[in-house]
């Protein structure tokens, strides 16, 4: 039965049997027929639409010549996940986006982010957040932000989870002084980074104003590691949503730039020590 609305990682295995079969110069109606199928299941299929056993994944990647083997079973795991996580509470009360996001962390082997604008999600303190949403939509009640503030505070438990996930940010001086709030809240919010940067796994680095040669103060994006290089996924955050990014070219891209930015910061013991002379400023 056809799924009536598919999540971000559903849609991402089907978008990459679709990416397979077109390096295999096959057209849907050829796939379909290499299963016994319909063009119209093939579609549904790479749309993430209808879901596919790991018997169908590896009929088509064996049949789209495709030697990568990791990937082929990577995307076998992902196919057949019934993972229902914590995120599932919020069906039906926030937006499939924050889900969406949620899950994608979920299954991360990894985190980089760079925050210019606003101190990334994870990082966040809960009136740092509360903050943020009330800015960008004024007119949300109260049944509808607390959701919101309690979802970004829950995610913030990947950081602490038994099993840790490196995770590192890149935060530039602007974010660390900027107030979104009161100098309260901004004093607690550079205590809760700094109480974080000092986890075993989380790494936090700051690039100063003054530093030479930084132009990417567009910057902002977290990048999540796939279980294999080429299901890595960059999440960036606008006014009207997030949007995710995984084609092979913009990837390659978004790791250098992500280089670049990191190039510029300070190492994590200066950047600790540098945040706590903010606080004591602000």
């Amino acid at each position: 039965m056809p799924r009536k609305q598919p999540t971000a990682r559903q849609e991402r295995v089907g978008r990459e049997l679709r990416r397979l079969r077109e390096a295999a110069d096959l057209t849907a109606r050829e796939a379909a027929g290499l299963l016994g199928s319909s063009s119209v299941m093939m579609s549904q299929i790479e749309s993430g639409v209808a879901g596919v056993s790991e018997a169908r994944v590896r009929r088509l990647a064996a049949h789209y010549s495709c030697a990568d083997a990791e990937l082929i079973d990577a995307l076998a795991v992902m196919a057949t996940d019934r993972t229902r996580g914590w995120w599932e509470e919020y069906r039906g009360v926030l937006p499939v986006a924050f889900l969406d996001l949620s899950e994608l962390e979920h299954h991360a082997r990894f985190i980089r982010e760079v925050g210019t604008d606003h101190v990334p999600g994870l990082l966040q303190s809960e009136d740092y957040a509360r903050a943020v949403f009330t800015y960008w939509r004024p007119e949300l009640p109260s049944s509808e932000l607390e959701p919101r503030v309690a979802h970004r505070m829950r995610r913030a438990a990947l950081l602490d989870r038994a099993e840790p996930m490196p995770y590192e940010a890149v935060l530039h001086e602007s974010v660390l002084r900027t107030r979104v709030a009161d100098r309260r809240v901004a004093r607690a919010q550079l205590d809760r980074i700094l109480v974080h940067s000092v986890k075993p796994d989380v790494t936090v680095r700051v690039i100063p104003f003054d530093v030479d040669n930084f132009a990417g103060a567009g910057t902002t994006m977290m990048y999540a590691g796939g279980s294999v290089p080429a299901l890595d996924t960059v999440h960036m955050d606008t006014v009207s949503g997030g949007v995710c990014v995984d084609s092979v070219a913009q990837l390659r891209l978004l790791r250098s730039i992500f280089e670049k930015v990191t190039s510029a910061a300070l190492d994590p013991s200066r950047s600790r020590d540098y945040i706590h002379r903010l606080a004591k400023e602000i």
